[in-house]
């Protein structure tokens, strides 16, 4: 069977749910990851996806960060726990099984600068990440890892690369940190069937006619552990929902998976 996964920072649920429920319509995707909520727990409008055939779990904060995975099929929560590096209640991290397959979706620190006391939050929080797989998966496991990772990994990944080098999102010691945790067991799925640049989830809302201009990132991201990597069968960046009306400053990207 053909099972299609998607990751979407929504920066405000609240914001894009009616949006989100449409594009749920839609695509009629077996997991979406969800980042950047920012609701509490009780807030968040789980009726309305159940309503619409979709099961939930989620973790969230009033005003900044939450994440939250959907599914049409059965979920079962699995370890969310980063560790001591993580601050206490933050909701960047969730976890769950489904349909046989381990799915993991963060929404990793953005950062903020290079000097700053966050930027080395965000490098302890990436490393600790790989101790999180270490003990709670092997590399031989479908595993499913998803989100926004506050980081373009390649030159083909950011707009002027060259002169984006250095920068949050685009550093040396982001790159190695990420690289860590690739090393325990990840494919990029997207690069595996896209092997193009120019092609971005998130473009800053704070740069004018960014869209149009294509100065974008590709910061959110499908990563797979290599047995489910060689089950994709394609996958794709839905840059639509950008161009509509007070959208996220980010976009949806899917994957497909050939399952037995």
């Amino acid at each position: 069977m053909n099972f299609r996964v998607a990751s979407f920072n929504i920066n405000s649920i609240r914001s894009r749910k009616e949006m989100l429920l449409q594009w749920l319509e839609q695509n009629q995707p077996d997991v979406i990851c969800l980042q950047e909520t920012k609701v509490k727990d009780e807030d968040f409008p789980a009726a309305d996806f159940h309503a619409a055939g979709y099961q939930t779990l989620f973790k969230g904060q009033k005003a900044y960060n939450g994440v939250a995975i959907l599914t049409p099929h059965e979920i079962t929560p699995l370890d969310s726990n980063l560790g001591d590096v993580a601050e206490p209640g933050e909701a960047r991290l969730i976890a769950a099984a489904i349909k046989g397959i381990n799915v993991v979706n963060t929404y990793i620190p953005q950062g903020q600068a290079p000097d700053s006391e966050r930027f080395r939050y965000k490098i302890n929080w990436l490393k600790a990440l790989r101790g999180y797989f270490e003990r709670n998966f092997t590399p031989d496991q479908p595993v499913l890892w998803m989100g926004d990772f506050n980081v373009a990994p390649t030159h083909l990944d950011v707009h002027h690369s060259e002169k984006m080098l250095g920068k949050v999102g685009f550093h040396p010691a982001e790159h190695e940190a990420l690289q860590y945790v690739k090393d325990w067991g990840f494919e990029d799925v997207f690069r595996l069937h896209q092997p193009d640049g120019n092609q971005y989830t998130f473009w800053d809302y704070r740069i004018p006619k960014v869209l149009e201009r294509n100065l974008g990132w590709r910061i959110d991201h499908i990563w797979a552990t290599k047995p489910l990597a060689k089950l994709s069968t394609k996958a794709w960046i839905d840059v639509e929902p950008r161009r509509r009306p007070k959208p996220s400053d980010h976009t949806f990207i899917l994957a497909e998976f050939a399952l037995s």
